[in-house]
């Protein structure tokens, strides 16, 4: 498998793993606040991050990666799952959906700018296809769903912190590996989060066993497997093509949420669903296609042999 196979295969755990977490939040957040339930899933992940890098590396990231891990914790690890979570309390599911979509674009906008990313045709196209299928989702999961305006203002905050913060995760990742990056980030995530640390104590104590299966759950595999191999897949793919990829969260999650919770999904939010992974699909397929393109567009360098046919 190479370098290019094996960033796929990061970002399609990532991708299964976030999308699962969506499902865990739904049962968890009828029993936690929006800060308690960030910080039980962030300390969580700490822990399990801090073993892992104790044994596989002890090394601390070089100088130049911290200025990336402590604006990727505190925006992403720590007030994107604040927001939220807070937003989605007085959101409905499919407008949240729709509003938190906002931050692939945002990345592929300042990816393209500040990291000079450039803005490709396929990923420009990919990410349009993938906005509609999410506005399709959104629409269909939100009929007779309310909305306030502090609600809608929490989801748009929480997807531009997710934007900021991979587009600072990013050159953290030239000079840090990702096990470095992520246990940090989640650290600095978990900081910020500590003055929800008494609710989250006093609360989880109360709640059934379910809510405390989710979120040791949603700290070990959505936040750390999921962001370990985010950040592995990250570091050996554009910024504005990672968040492309998160475009198939959706559709995966309509499937979840029929498997699990036996939610029925109406024939309106399959074919979003359906669009968002055809988008992703259009948007992954810029490497191959310019490689073809290069391909073909290469002079054809004259062989010894073909000098002796010639003459």
């Amino acid at each position: 498998m190479n370098d290019h196979s094996r960033a796929v295969a990061a970002a399609s755990v990532t991708v299964a793993l976030w999308a699962s977490a969506f499902v865990s939040i739904r049962s968890a957040g009828a029993y936690l606040a929006p800060g308690a339930l960030a910080f039980g899933r962030l300390i969580v992940a700490s822990l399990a991050l801090g073993a892992v890098w104790l044994i596989s590396d002890r090394r601390w990231p070089a100088r130049a990666a911290w200025p990336g891990i402590l604006g990727s914790g505190l925006l992403w690890f720590g007030l994107y799952m604040v927001t939220l979570n807070w937003g989605e309390r007085d959101v409905d599911a499919g407008t949240a959906a729709m509003l938190v979509n906002i931050g692939p674009v945002l990345i592929a906008l300042l990816g393209g700018w500040l990291l000079r990313e450039g803005y490709p045709r396929r990923l420009a196209a990919g990410m349009a296809v993938s906005f509609g299928g999410a506005v399709v989702v959104g629409a269909s999961e939100s009929a007779g769903g309310r909305a306030t305006v502090a609600g809608v203002a929490l989801c748009l905050a929480a997807a531009v912190c997710y934007a900021a913060g991979v587009v600072l995760q990013k050159p953290a990742l030239r000079h840090a590996s990702a096990i470095q990056v992520t246990t940090f980030g989640c650290l600095v995530g978990t900081a910020a989060c500590l003055p929800f640390a008494w609710q989250f104590a006093s609360r989880i104590g109360q709640a059934p066993p379910a809510v405390t299966l989710n979120v040791v759950y949603l700290g070990l595999f959505p936040t750390t497997l999921g962001f370990v191999t985010w950040a592995y897949a990250l570091a050996r793919t554009t910024s504005g093509k990672m968040g492309a990829t998160t475009y198939a969260v959706p559709g995966l999650v309509v499937v979840m949420s029929w498997l699990i919770l036996g939610q029925v999904p109406r024939w309106l939010t399959i074919a979003g669903g359906i669009l968002c992974l055809a988008g992703v699909a259009v948007s992954r397929s810029r490497a191959t296609a310019e490689k073809t393109v290069r391909k073909k567009a290469q002079p054809e360098v004259p062989t010894a042999a073909s000098e002796n046919q010639r003459s």
